[in-house]
Protein backbone atom coordinates (compact mmCIF):
# COMPACT_ATOMS: atom_id res chain seq x y z
CA UNK A 1 0.00 0.00 0.00
CA UNK A 2 1.60 3.54 -1.40
CA UNK A 3 2.18 5.86 1.79
CA UNK A 4 -1.00 8.41 2.63
CA UNK A 5 1.10 11.79 1.36
CA UNK A 6 1.57 9.85 -2.17
CA UNK A 7 -2.20 8.55 -2.33
CA UNK A 8 -3.02 12.57 -1.58
CA UNK A 9 -0.90 13.92 -4.44
CA UNK A 10 -2.71 11.84 -6.15
CA UNK A 11 -6.09 12.70 -5.85
CA UNK A 12 -5.12 16.87 -6.34
CA UNK A 13 -3.64 15.51 -10.03
CA UNK A 14 -7.06 14.38 -10.72
CA UNK A 15 -8.48 17.13 -9.71
CA UNK A 16 -6.45 19.15 -12.02
CA UNK A 17 -6.84 16.71 -15.25
CA UNK A 18 -10.59 16.65 -14.35
CA UNK A 19 -12.00 19.95 -13.09
CA UNK A 20 -15.90 18.62 -13.08
CA UNK A 21 -14.45 15.88 -9.98
CA UNK A 22 -12.53 18.72 -8.44
CA UNK A 23 -15.47 19.27 -5.66
CA UNK A 24 -15.89 15.32 -4.89
CA UNK A 25 -11.77 15.28 -4.70
CA UNK A 26 -11.56 17.83 -2.31
CA UNK A 27 -14.00 16.55 -0.15
CA UNK A 28 -11.85 13.16 -0.43
CA UNK A 29 -8.65 15.10 0.73
CA UNK A 30 -9.99 16.71 3.81
CA UNK A 31 -11.29 13.19 4.88
CA UNK A 32 -8.16 12.12 3.90
CA UNK A 33 -6.36 14.45 6.01
CA UNK A 34 -8.50 13.80 9.10
CA UNK A 35 -7.81 10.31 9.02
CA UNK A 36 -4.00 11.23 8.63
CA UNK A 37 -4.39 13.21 11.81
CA UNK A 38 -5.56 9.98 13.51
CA UNK A 39 -3.47 7.78 12.30
CA UNK A 40 -0.55 9.96 14.07
CA UNK A 41 -2.04 10.54 17.47
CA UNK A 42 -3.22 6.35 17.98
CA UNK A 43 -0.14 4.46 18.74
CA UNK A 44 1.45 2.43 16.07
CA UNK A 45 0.84 -0.53 17.92
CA UNK A 46 -1.11 -1.69 21.37
CA UNK A 47 1.36 -2.26 24.09
CA UNK A 48 1.94 -5.64 24.76
CA UNK A 49 0.23 -7.51 28.29
CA UNK A 50 1.68 -7.93 30.75
CA UNK A 51 2.72 -11.87 31.46
CA UNK A 52 1.81 -13.82 34.72
CA UNK A 53 4.21 -16.22 36.11
CA UNK A 54 2.84 -20.03 35.49
CA UNK A 55 3.28 -20.16 39.23
CA UNK A 56 0.72 -17.52 40.36
CA UNK A 57 -1.97 -18.72 37.65
CA UNK A 58 -5.07 -20.41 39.75
CA UNK A 59 -6.72 -23.40 38.31
CA UNK A 60 -9.85 -23.25 37.63
CA UNK A 61 -11.63 -25.84 40.15
CA UNK A 62 -15.51 -26.91 39.29
CA UNK A 63 -17.25 -27.71 42.72
CA UNK A 64 -20.15 -29.87 41.60
CA UNK A 65 -23.46 -28.94 44.01
CA UNK A 66 -24.02 -31.87 46.57
CA UNK A 67 -26.96 -33.92 47.06
CA UNK A 68 -29.11 -33.66 49.85
CA UNK A 69 -28.89 -36.77 52.07
CA UNK A 70 -31.93 -39.04 52.46
CA UNK A 71 -33.60 -39.22 55.48
CA UNK A 72 -32.47 -41.61 57.46
CA UNK A 73 -35.05 -43.89 58.18
CA UNK A 74 -36.15 -45.33 61.35
CA UNK A 75 -37.51 -48.39 62.69
CA UNK A 76 -40.75 -50.01 61.02
CA UNK A 77 -43.06 -49.12 63.56
CA UNK A 78 -46.88 -50.95 63.94
CA UNK A 79 -49.92 -48.69 63.10
CA UNK A 80 -51.70 -50.20 66.36
CA UNK A 81 -48.97 -50.31 68.73
CA UNK A 82 -46.17 -48.08 67.65
CA UNK A 83 -44.15 -50.65 68.39
CA UNK A 84 -40.95 -51.86 66.06
CA UNK A 85 -41.69 -54.39 63.91
CA UNK A 86 -40.01 -56.07 60.65
CA UNK A 87 -42.95 -56.12 58.79
CA UNK A 88 -46.61 -55.28 58.80
CA UNK A 89 -48.24 -58.41 59.60
CA UNK A 90 -51.79 -59.41 58.14
CA UNK A 91 -55.09 -58.57 60.68
CA UNK A 92 -56.87 -60.85 62.09
CA UNK A 93 -60.26 -59.59 64.58
CA UNK A 94 -61.80 -62.06 66.79
CA UNK A 95 -64.84 -62.03 68.70
CA UNK A 96 -64.39 -63.09 72.47
CA UNK A 97 -66.75 -63.55 74.98
CA UNK A 98 -66.75 -61.57 78.41
CA UNK A 99 -69.23 -63.22 80.58
CA UNK A 100 -67.80 -64.74 84.10
CA UNK A 101 -67.94 -68.43 82.64
CA UNK A 102 -65.48 -67.21 80.30
CA UNK A 103 -62.52 -66.35 82.05
CA UNK A 104 -60.11 -66.16 81.97
CA UNK A 105 -59.72 -65.49 79.10
CA UNK A 106 -56.67 -66.93 76.17
CA UNK A 107 -54.60 -64.82 74.12
CA UNK A 108 -56.11 -61.12 74.80
CA UNK A 109 -52.55 -60.37 76.27
CA UNK A 110 -51.08 -60.68 72.43
CA UNK A 111 -53.28 -58.39 70.91
CA UNK A 112 -52.72 -55.28 69.35
CA UNK A 113 -56.21 -53.85 70.37
CA UNK A 114 -58.97 -54.55 72.35
CA UNK A 115 -62.42 -52.72 71.80
CA UNK A 116 -64.90 -53.13 74.75
CA UNK A 117 -68.15 -53.38 73.02
CA UNK A 118 -71.66 -53.71 74.85
CA UNK A 119 -74.22 -56.42 73.87
CA UNK A 120 -77.41 -57.46 75.59
CA UNK A 121 -78.15 -57.82 78.43
CA UNK A 122 -76.20 -54.89 79.76
CA UNK A 123 -73.43 -57.13 79.44
CA UNK A 124 -70.42 -56.33 77.07
CA UNK A 125 -67.77 -58.75 74.71
CA UNK A 126 -64.21 -58.49 73.36
CA UNK A 127 -63.67 -57.93 69.79
CA UNK A 128 -59.09 -58.61 69.78
CA UNK A 129 -57.18 -57.20 66.62
CA UNK A 130 -53.88 -59.21 65.96
CA UNK A 131 -51.12 -58.19 63.43
CA UNK A 132 -47.84 -58.05 65.13
CA UNK A 133 -48.74 -60.82 67.39
CA UNK A 134 -50.35 -63.83 67.14
CA UNK A 135 -50.90 -65.90 70.08
CA UNK A 136 -51.15 -70.01 69.73
CA UNK A 137 -54.80 -70.13 71.04
CA UNK A 138 -57.26 -67.52 71.32
CA UNK A 139 -60.94 -67.91 72.76
CA UNK A 140 -63.36 -68.10 73.83
CA UNK A 141 -64.65 -67.53 70.41
CA UNK A 142 -68.32 -66.10 70.39
CA UNK A 143 -70.87 -64.81 68.36
CA UNK A 144 -71.15 -61.22 66.18
CA UNK A 145 -73.34 -58.34 66.69
CA UNK A 146 -73.91 -55.48 64.53
CA UNK A 147 -71.36 -52.90 66.07
CA UNK A 148 -68.48 -55.39 64.84
CA UNK A 149 -69.25 -54.53 61.18
CA UNK A 150 -68.91 -50.75 61.42
CA UNK A 151 -65.49 -51.50 63.85
CA UNK A 152 -64.00 -53.56 61.11
CA UNK A 153 -64.50 -51.63 58.36
CA UNK A 154 -61.49 -49.46 59.21
CA UNK A 155 -59.20 -52.17 58.91
CA UNK A 156 -59.69 -52.67 54.93
CA UNK A 157 -60.21 -56.38 54.26
CA UNK A 158 -59.49 -58.38 57.73
CA UNK A 159 -59.50 -61.54 58.61
CA UNK A 160 -62.88 -62.36 60.84
CA UNK A 161 -62.87 -64.92 63.34
CA UNK A 162 -66.51 -65.27 65.07
CA UNK A 163 -69.23 -68.25 65.60
CA UNK A 164 -72.24 -67.61 64.44
CA UNK A 165 -74.80 -64.71 64.54
CA UNK A 166 -78.79 -64.02 64.59
CA UNK A 167 -80.14 -65.40 61.28
CA UNK A 168 -81.15 -62.07 59.82
CA UNK A 169 -77.54 -60.36 60.37
CA UNK A 170 -75.59 -63.44 58.87
CA UNK A 171 -76.35 -62.72 55.33
CA UNK A 172 -74.90 -59.13 56.14
CA UNK A 173 -71.48 -60.54 57.51
CA UNK A 174 -71.10 -62.72 55.02
CA UNK A 175 -71.31 -59.63 52.55
CA UNK A 176 -68.89 -57.45 54.64
CA UNK A 177 -65.38 -56.82 53.32
CA UNK A 178 -63.53 -59.01 55.27
CA UNK A 179 -61.99 -62.88 54.67
CA UNK A 180 -64.64 -64.89 56.32
CA UNK A 181 -63.54 -67.32 59.29
CA UNK A 182 -66.51 -68.68 60.37
CA UNK A 183 -66.79 -71.73 62.54
CA UNK A 184 -68.87 -73.54 60.49
CA UNK A 185 -66.80 -72.82 57.29
CA UNK A 186 -62.81 -73.11 57.93
CA UNK A 187 -60.47 -75.33 59.94
CA UNK A 188 -59.02 -73.91 62.93
CA UNK A 189 -61.74 -74.63 65.65
CA UNK A 190 -62.14 -76.56 68.55
CA UNK A 191 -63.79 -77.28 72.08
CA UNK A 192 -62.11 -77.56 75.22
CA UNK A 193 -63.99 -80.45 77.14
CA UNK A 194 -62.85 -78.60 80.54
CA UNK A 195 -65.22 -75.63 80.33
CA UNK A 196 -69.12 -75.44 79.74
CA UNK A 197 -70.57 -75.10 76.04
CA UNK A 198 -70.86 -72.50 74.36
CA UNK A 199 -68.23 -70.91 76.62
CA UNK A 200 -65.16 -73.30 75.49
CA UNK A 201 -64.90 -72.69 71.52
CA UNK A 202 -61.68 -71.38 70.67
CA UNK A 203 -59.17 -71.14 67.51
CA UNK A 204 -55.67 -71.96 66.52
CA UNK A 205 -54.28 -68.59 65.00
CA UNK A 206 -51.55 -70.19 62.67
CA UNK A 207 -54.68 -72.75 61.29
CA UNK A 208 -57.07 -69.72 60.81
CA UNK A 209 -54.35 -67.27 59.29
CA UNK A 210 -53.51 -69.94 56.39
CA UNK A 211 -57.09 -69.58 54.56
CA UNK A 212 -56.72 -66.06 55.13
CA UNK A 213 -53.58 -65.11 52.43
CA UNK A 214 -55.43 -62.15 51.23
CA UNK A 215 -56.55 -60.43 54.51
CA UNK A 216 -55.21 -56.82 54.75
CA UNK A 217 -52.05 -56.33 56.50
CA UNK A 218 -52.02 -53.36 59.54
CA UNK A 219 -52.70 -49.52 58.17
CA UNK A 220 -52.95 -46.36 59.66
CA UNK A 221 -56.31 -46.01 61.80
CA UNK A 222 -55.96 -42.94 62.93
CA UNK A 223 -53.38 -44.03 66.10
CA UNK A 224 -50.63 -41.85 66.83
CA UNK A 225 -47.75 -43.19 69.25
CA UNK A 226 -44.93 -40.32 71.08
CA UNK A 227 -43.85 -38.71 74.22
CA UNK A 228 -46.60 -37.73 76.89
CA UNK A 229 -48.22 -34.86 76.27
CA UNK A 230 -47.82 -32.00 78.72
CA UNK A 231 -51.38 -31.61 81.15
CA UNK A 232 -53.51 -34.01 82.50
CA UNK A 233 -54.40 -35.61 85.54
CA UNK A 234 -53.24 -38.07 87.83
CA UNK A 235 -56.26 -40.20 88.96
CA UNK A 236 -55.78 -43.53 91.03
CA UNK A 237 -58.36 -45.45 88.68
CA UNK A 238 -60.70 -44.65 86.06
CA UNK A 239 -64.18 -46.54 86.30
CA UNK A 240 -66.74 -47.12 83.07
CA UNK A 241 -69.88 -48.76 84.06
CA UNK A 242 -72.24 -50.64 82.39
CA UNK A 243 -76.21 -51.85 83.27
CA UNK A 244 -74.48 -55.11 84.23
CA UNK A 245 -70.56 -55.25 83.95
CA UNK A 246 -68.18 -52.56 85.60
CA UNK A 247 -64.55 -51.70 84.24
CA UNK A 248 -61.57 -50.10 86.29
CA UNK A 249 -58.27 -48.89 85.59
CA UNK A 250 -55.59 -48.56 87.76
CA UNK A 251 -51.64 -47.67 86.70
CA UNK A 252 -49.35 -49.62 87.59
CA UNK A 253 -45.97 -47.99 87.23
CA UNK A 254 -44.33 -51.77 88.03
CA UNK A 255 -45.83 -53.21 84.71
CA UNK A 256 -46.24 -49.83 82.69
CA UNK A 257 -49.87 -50.26 82.10
CA UNK A 258 -53.60 -49.78 82.70
CA UNK A 259 -54.25 -52.82 84.76
CA UNK A 260 -57.95 -54.18 84.03
CA UNK A 261 -60.37 -55.00 86.66
CA UNK A 262 -63.11 -56.54 85.64
CA UNK A 263 -66.77 -56.41 87.45
CA UNK A 264 -64.28 -55.95 90.76
CA UNK A 265 -61.85 -58.66 90.14
CA UNK A 266 -58.66 -58.66 87.91
CA UNK A 267 -59.02 -59.10 84.70
CA UNK A 268 -57.51 -62.39 83.93
CA UNK A 269 -56.07 -64.82 81.38
CA UNK A 270 -54.72 -68.06 80.81
CA UNK A 271 -51.60 -67.36 79.23
CA UNK A 272 -50.09 -63.55 80.28
CA UNK A 273 -51.65 -62.75 83.25
CA UNK A 274 -53.59 -59.66 83.95
CA UNK A 275 -54.87 -58.15 81.21
CA UNK A 276 -54.27 -53.98 80.89
CA UNK A 277 -53.30 -51.62 77.67
CA UNK A 278 -50.14 -49.41 77.31
CA UNK A 279 -53.05 -46.79 76.40
CA UNK A 280 -56.54 -47.06 77.13
CA UNK A 281 -59.22 -44.80 75.57
CA UNK A 282 -62.74 -44.60 77.02
CA UNK A 283 -64.67 -43.24 74.32
CA UNK A 284 -68.32 -41.54 74.95
CA UNK A 285 -70.53 -42.57 72.35
CA UNK A 286 -74.63 -42.85 71.45
CA UNK A 287 -75.36 -46.78 72.33
CA UNK A 288 -78.48 -46.91 70.55
CA UNK A 289 -80.59 -50.55 69.29
CA UNK A 290 -79.42 -52.56 66.48
CA UNK A 291 -81.97 -53.56 63.76
CA UNK A 292 -81.40 -57.57 64.15
CA UNK A 293 -82.97 -59.11 67.08
CA UNK A 294 -80.97 -61.68 69.45
CA UNK A 295 -82.49 -63.69 72.19
CA UNK A 296 -85.91 -62.17 71.21
CA UNK A 297 -85.25 -58.90 71.77
CA UNK A 298 -83.05 -55.48 69.79
CA UNK A 299 -79.42 -55.85 71.34
CA UNK A 300 -77.06 -52.53 72.06
CA UNK A 301 -75.49 -50.97 68.90
CA UNK A 302 -72.48 -48.24 69.91
CA UNK A 303 -72.09 -46.16 67.22
CA UNK A 304 -68.33 -45.88 66.50
CA UNK A 305 -68.67 -42.84 63.96
CA UNK A 306 -69.14 -39.58 63.91
CA UNK A 307 -67.52 -37.51 67.07
CA UNK A 308 -67.45 -37.13 70.67
CA UNK A 309 -65.61 -36.86 74.20
CA UNK A 310 -62.92 -39.86 75.29
CA UNK A 311 -60.71 -39.73 78.11
CA UNK A 312 -57.23 -41.46 77.34
CA UNK A 313 -54.99 -42.96 80.00
CA UNK A 314 -51.45 -43.37 79.91
CA UNK A 315 -48.62 -43.28 81.64
CA UNK A 316 -50.32 -42.37 84.66
CA UNK A 317 -52.30 -39.73 83.44
CA UNK A 318 -55.34 -38.89 82.10
CA UNK A 319 -56.65 -36.77 79.21
CA UNK A 320 -59.73 -35.26 78.12
CA UNK A 321 -59.68 -35.33 74.15
CA UNK A 322 -62.25 -35.28 71.12
CA UNK A 323 -62.69 -38.23 68.89
CA UNK A 324 -63.90 -37.95 65.07
CA UNK A 325 -64.65 -40.35 62.75
CA UNK A 326 -66.30 -39.21 59.75
CA UNK A 327 -66.70 -42.37 58.34
CA UNK A 328 -66.87 -46.37 58.79
CA UNK A 329 -63.99 -46.93 56.02
CA UNK A 330 -61.69 -44.66 57.95
CA UNK A 331 -60.06 -44.52 61.31
CA UNK A 332 -60.80 -42.10 64.13
CA UNK A 333 -58.40 -39.15 65.51
CA UNK A 334 -58.12 -37.90 68.75
CA UNK A 335 -57.10 -34.39 69.59
CA UNK A 336 -56.68 -32.57 71.96
CA UNK A 337 -58.30 -29.18 73.41
CA UNK A 338 -55.28 -27.15 71.70
CA UNK A 339 -56.02 -29.11 68.38
CA UNK A 340 -53.22 -31.27 68.64
CA UNK A 341 -53.15 -35.01 68.20
CA UNK A 342 -53.07 -37.19 71.14
CA UNK A 343 -49.84 -39.20 71.35
CA UNK A 344 -50.49 -42.73 72.59
CA UNK A 345 -47.71 -44.81 75.02
CA UNK A 346 -46.63 -48.00 72.65
CA UNK A 347 -47.93 -50.94 73.53
CA UNK A 348 -51.11 -52.81 73.76
CA UNK A 349 -53.99 -50.27 72.87
CA UNK A 350 -57.37 -50.54 74.59
CA UNK A 351 -61.05 -48.58 73.15
CA UNK A 352 -64.03 -49.06 75.62
CA UNK A 353 -67.22 -47.89 73.67
CA UNK A 354 -68.61 -46.23 76.67
CA UNK A 355 -72.45 -45.46 77.07
CA UNK A 356 -72.41 -40.85 76.97
CA UNK A 357 -75.10 -41.01 79.32
CA UNK A 358 -76.98 -43.46 81.26
CA UNK A 359 -80.54 -42.20 78.98
CA UNK A 360 -78.46 -42.50 75.53
CA UNK A 361 -78.07 -46.23 76.71
CA UNK A 362 -81.21 -47.57 74.85
CA UNK A 363 -82.88 -50.87 75.72
CA UNK A 364 -79.56 -51.62 77.92
CA UNK A 365 -80.85 -54.50 79.74
CA UNK A 366 -84.15 -55.44 77.54
CA UNK A 367 -82.77 -58.45 76.95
Amino acid sequence: MRPLGERIRALRQLAALHPWVASSVAGCVAVVAALAIIVAVLPSSPAPAKSVPAAKLQPIVRIAPSKPKPPKKGPLLDPFTGEPVKSLGRVLAVKIDNIVYARPQTGLGSADIIYVIPVEGGLTRFMAVFSSHLPPVVGPVRSARESDLYLLKQFGTPAFAWSGATPHLVPFIERARIVDLYDALVNGYYRDPNRIAPYNLYANTATLMRQAPKASKARDIGFRFGALPPGGTAPKEYTVKYPAATFTFRWSAKDERWLAWIDGAPGMTTDSGQLGGSTVIIQYTQIKTSRFEEYGGRPPLAESTGSGRAVILRDGRAYTVHWSRPNANGGTTYTLPDGKRMLFAPGQVWVVLAPENHASYVNAAAV
